[in-house]
Parts: C-alpha cells; sequence; structure tokens
C-alpha cells in the first residue's frame, strides 16, 4: 500500500486492520518524501525492499502514490492494481506536468465555485480533513514528513501502461481530486469504469470499512 504526499505508511493503519482480520498480509512503506533527491524510482526501490519476495500481489496507491504503484505494477509480477484518490498517470507524462494535463486545476476551481467558496489558496481542513475524525487527524500529525517536490521534478514519466487489471477508488466527497474529475481520468487513461464510495480525499482514514470493502472486492 503506497501513501500519498507526506510519505507515512500509518496512513494505511485502519485499513490494514481490517484486511488483518481477515487473514491479509499488508506491508505499507514509509516513503523518502522529505528527501529532495528522491522521486518516482526512488519510491519504488523503497517499496519493492519493504515487499521483498512476496508474491500474488495486489498494490494499491494512494493520490501522489498512484504513480509509484502504476510503476511497480509495470515493473513486477502483480496480481491487480488498485488506486484509490489517485494521481491517475499517462505514459510519458511526468507527475509534475499531471496537473495542468489532466485538468486538475479547472476542475478544482469549479468544484470550489460549486461549493460556494472563494478560491483563497490551499486550505487543509477544508480540502482533506472535512470527513477525517478529530482524534485521528491528530495523531497522524507525528508521521507525515514534509513533501519535497522531488516526484515532480525527477523527470520520469511512465513508459508504458501496465499489463494488469486495474481498479480505481474515487471518494464520492473528495474536495481535492473532485469525484467527476476522478470518474474522468479513470475511463480515459486507466480504461475502466470506477468504484464511488463516500468519503473524501483521505478515504482510508475517512472511510477505512468501505475502502476496505472495495479492496476485498478487487481481490
Amino acid at each position: 500500500m503506497i501513501p500519498g504526499a507526506g510519505g507515512a505508511g500509518w496512513y494505511w493503519h485502519l485499513v490494514a486492520e481490517r484486511l488483518h482480520a481477515r487473514g491479509d498480509e499488508v506491508v505499507a512503506p514509509d516513503l523518502p518524501a522529505d528527501d529532495p533527491a528522491a522521486g518516482v524510482p526512488r519510491y519504488v526501490e523503497v517499496a519493492l525492499a519493504a515487499l521483498g519476495d512476496r508474491r500474488d500481489v495486489v498494490v494499491v496507491g494512494q493520490s501522489l502514490g498512484g504513480p509509484t504503484a502504476t510503476e511497480i505494477a509495470r515493473t513486477r509480477p502483480v496480481r491487480r492494481l488498485v488506486l484509490t484518490n489517485a494521481m491517475i498517470p499517462a505514459v510519458g507524462e511526468n507527475p509534475g506536468d499531471w496537473w495542468t494535463a489532466s485538468g486538475h486545476e479547472e476542475a478544482k476551481e469549479a468544484a470550489i465555485r460549486a461549493a460556494g467558496r472563494e478560491d483563497a489558496g490551499f486550505d487543509e481542513a477544508w480540502e482533506f480533513l472535512h470527513d477525517v475524525p478529530a482524534d485521528v487527524a491528530a495523531a497522524g500529525a507525528e508521521h507525515q514528513r514534509e513533501q519535497t517536490d522531488g516526484p515532480f521534478r525527477d523527470g520520469w514519466s511512465l513508459p508504458a501502461w501496465p499489463d494488469v487489471p486495474v481498479t480505481v477508488v474515487v471518494g464520492r466527497d473528495d474536495r481535492f481530486f473532485p469525484a467527476d474529475f476522478q470518474v474522468r481520468l479513470a475511463r480515459e487513461r486507466a480504461g475502466v469504469e470506477p468504484v464511488v464510495i463516500p468519503g473524501g480525499h483521505l478515504l482510508a482514514l475517512a472511510n477505512p470499512d468501505g475502502l476496505a470493502e472495495a479492496l476485498i472486492n478487487a481481490l
């Protein structure tokens, strides 16, 4: 399970508890998000080192973890790739170009207007934490690292789309990657109809039961 910005494997802990309860093994590594020299290739190295020689793997990527998870699925045999509220990459596209090439800026601005808000810049509470329980959000602070721009300027781009089954899980209430935007990317880039479940951008913290169920169904 690949975390998003900040690189905290802790992000997955509530979902991991639910998967452990049914006998699944979960590997959720911390990534070197605070290292400006580390980009997607380094994130892949760290994740694969944590994975070891395990086989019959489902690789899951959240948000910024999308490109890393997709590259893992391209380079190592896996059973399935699952992307949750993810930056779904396009072949030949650098993550630094994703924001413009995907149409994210326009989609987010439209969602902000639809919510009756003025765009006053990034608002972590409104965009990320609006449906995360306060105690969970507070507990997560110590696990996060400062996300550098390493993945956005290291020059990596996806060489080819992985030849594996893909599931895309979309948070219906995501304010950072609006749901209709994600649905379009799932169809255009991954060629799949996404699974839409309740929850905002941090699905694993806001709706761990729903996300665990979606992952189990994807197995």
